[in-house]
């Protein structure tokens, strides 16, 4: 092992470390178990390198927000015990692609991406998780700035999801908003995801995870309820190239 991969395995076990006592200490101040929340480690932008040595530290789950980057670092690191999670935008391009990796896809945001994700899990042969993806700052009927659909599209939506071949319904996922009446305020927003995950269990009582937190909000997640946070930056570091 050379020293600059040492140093690195180093630095992500103390980030790691750092991050677990977070998690762990905003699961005490909310009275829920430690194995209620999933950590899931952001590795866009990061090697394949990276991801090898997070398995070794005993990271489970990973996300990846674009194809292009993702899939090749998947194939780099198929041998490794790992759950793969979609997190960005997808175009219905890249679907066929994403299926071929993917064990979850936590970015479901309109019935034209479930139809394509279903074709593409039948002819691989695949079960693909599905998270709706919520956009706290749309319109009635409108998107979200960053992808997702309105509270009032997601039971229609869950219902294609749960009937199409090949896909299972897992929850729902969001991103804190920028703009609108939630802007700034977390910990209201992934209070009212949970509300609507509330809602969404009397139909679809399997459907349990909710995705909300990511570095600089975990704890407000966690308080909320969520089960799984998406965690990049505390991790993994600042991203390289970005301001």
């Amino acid at each position: 092992m050379t020293d600059r991969r040492n140093d690195r395995r180093e630095e992500l076990a103390a980030n790691l470390a750092k991050v677990e006592r977070r998690i762990a200490a905003a699961c005490a101040a909310a009275g829920r178990p430690r194995e209620e929340v999933t950590l899931v480690v952001v590795t866009k932008t990061y090697p394949a390198a990276d991801v090898r040595i997070l398995s070794e530290l005993g990271v489970r789950h990973v996300a990846e927000n674009r194809d292009q980057e993702a899939a090749p670092k998947a194939a780099e690191c198929a041998d490794l015990p790992l759950t793969w999670h979609f997190v960005g935008q997808l175009q219905t391009n890249k679907v066929r692609s994403v299926v071929g990796y993917a064990d979850i896809v936590q970015s479901v945001d309109r019935s034209r991406l479930v139809t394509a994700l279903s074709k593409e899990a039948v002819r691989a042969g695949r079960e693909l998780g599905c998270l709706i993806q919520v956009a706290l700052d749309a319109g009635a009927g409108g998107r979200g700035e960053r992808g997702g659909v309105a509270p009032g599209g997601i039971e229609e939506l869950a219902d294609l999801v749960a009937r199409s071949e090949g896909l299972r319904l897992d929850g729902l996922m969001t991103v804190a908003p920028l703009t609108g009446e939630y802007a700034g305020r977390q910990q209201a927003a992934f209070e009212r995801l949970m509300d609507l995950s509330t809602d969404l269990r009397v139909a679809h009582p399997a459907a349990t995870m909710v995705s909300a937190g990511m570095s600089g909000d975990l704890e407000q997640a966690v308080a909320a309820g969520a089960t799984h946070v998406r965690v990049g930056t505390a991790v993994l570091g600042v991203r390289p190239g970005l301001g």
